[in-house]
This record gives C-alpha cells, structure tokens and sequence, in this order.
C-alpha cells in the first residue's frame, strides 16, 4: 500500500471508532455504569475494536497462509489494512484517554499505545513485519473477553454465572494468546536476529519487553481479582457456616 492509502486507511479507522464510541452513548446503558459513562464507552469501543480485529487477524492468515512462513515480507493487501485500521483505533483510544482521565490514571495504556502505534507504524510505512504485527494482534482474541470482564463489572454483574464463565475463558485465552504468543514472537526474533536490521530489531526487542512486563503485571491482577480474592471470600464463609 502505498503511503496515501495507510493515512487514508488509518483516518478512516480513527472516524469510525469515533462514531462507535459516540453510538456507545446513544444506546441504553447500565445504571451502574451511569456513575462514569464515559469509561464505559471507552470499553464498549475498545470491545468493537477487540471483536473485529481478533475475526481479521485469524481470516489474514487463512486467506494468505504463505505468510506464515515469511513474516518479514510476504503480507496481503488485507492484513496490511488490518495493521493500518489498528493504528487507527490505537490513536483514537489514545486521544480519547488524554482528554478524558487524568495521567496519573492511565500512564501505562498510553505508554503501551506509543509503542504499539510506533512498532505497527514502521511496519506498515516499509511494507516489512506486517505478518509479524498480525500476529501480535492475534493477543485481541483474549481482549474480547478482557473487555467483556469489564463490561460485565460496570455494569453491576460481578458475581453472575456468566462472570464466572467469562473469567475462565479469559484466563484460559490469556495464557495462550497473549503469553504464550508473546514468548513465541520473543523467540522467532531472537532467532531470526541476523535478518533483521539493527533498527528494525531494537524496536522488536523494546516493544516485547514493555508488552511482556505489562502482561505478567496484567495476568497477576487478573488472577487475584477474580480466582484469589474469591476462594478467600467462599473460605471465609465455610468457616462461619
């Protein structure tokens, strides 16, 4: 794609995520989730994007499975636009972030944004890395069911059968495409060092640093929010019975 495309395609993703997030607001919402509408439709938004781009992501490499054996520099024209639309949202998140929640409370996500939109902005600007930035992407599998956990708590429902399901599901899609993608993507760069410029390189090595520390601290709340502080409560009550 050339350069003319990637902005058009990128502005393009920012207008819609714009519309979704301003469509969030028209729709009825949970009166618990009143007391800070916009995180919920900041969530609600970040759940679209999460759904469209974990669908898009498995659909890149079922349509265009050669890119699996080269993801330097075999890509599709539609999953370089899946990278390009990603850039998208992430700008639009960001922007949505800064103007509504205070630094203190959102440093790391927008930490995170900066080094996903630098990383994905590189790979789409030289045409190179895209099967590896779709592969990264493969981590909104889980988001869909992180997002979701965080709907379902705004909305008062914390302790609902549905939770509790929705809590295994997403521990269990955590672990397999989020950590151990991570690992994985760490071990084909390491591996693949030599063909990969110094730059190039640096960037990767940056970027799976900051996603993997970011997801272990992520993983370990998880596990105390919803596993942890839950067997001690149901102890806790075995003992007063």
């Amino acid at each position: 794609m050339e350069l003319s495309s990637v902005i058009l395609t990128t502005g393009v993703s920012v207008g819609f995520f714009r519309l979704v997030n301003a469509g969030v607001s028209k729709l009825p919402m949970p009166e618990s989730a009143c007391r800070n509408a916009w995180k919920w439709r900041n969530i609600s938004t970040s759940f679209v994007h999460s759904f469209i781009t974990a669908i898009w992501a498995v659909l890149c490499f079922f349509r265009h499975p050669q890119m699996a054996e080269d993801l330097i520099e075999t890509h599709s024209v539609f999953s370089h636009a899946l990278v390009s639309l990603s850039i998208g949202y992430f700008i639009c998140d960001f922007l949505d972030m800064v103007l509504n929640q205070k630094l203190n409370q959102s440093w790391e996500i927008l930490f995170h944004h900066i080094v996903v939109i630098t990383c994905f902005g590189f790979s789409v600007l030289t045409c190179r890395y895209v099967g590896f930035s779709v592969v990264a992407l493969m981590v909104e599998i889980n988001s869909v069911f992180l997002h979701l956990r965080q709907m379902l708590r705004m909305a008062g429902n914390a302790t609902s059968t549905l939770y509790r399901v929705n809590s295994i599901i997403n521990l269990g899609t955590y672990v397999v495409f989020r950590i151990n993608t991570l690992a994985w993507m760490t071990r084909w760069l390491v591996l693949n060092r030599d063909n990969v410029p110094l730059m190039a390189y640096t960037l990767g090595s940056v970027g799976m640093a900051v996603m993997t520390v970011m997801n272990i601290v992520l993983f370990c709340r998880l596990l105390r929010s919803d596993f942890l502080k839950s067997s001690t409560r149901e102890n806790k009550k075995e003992k007063n019975m």
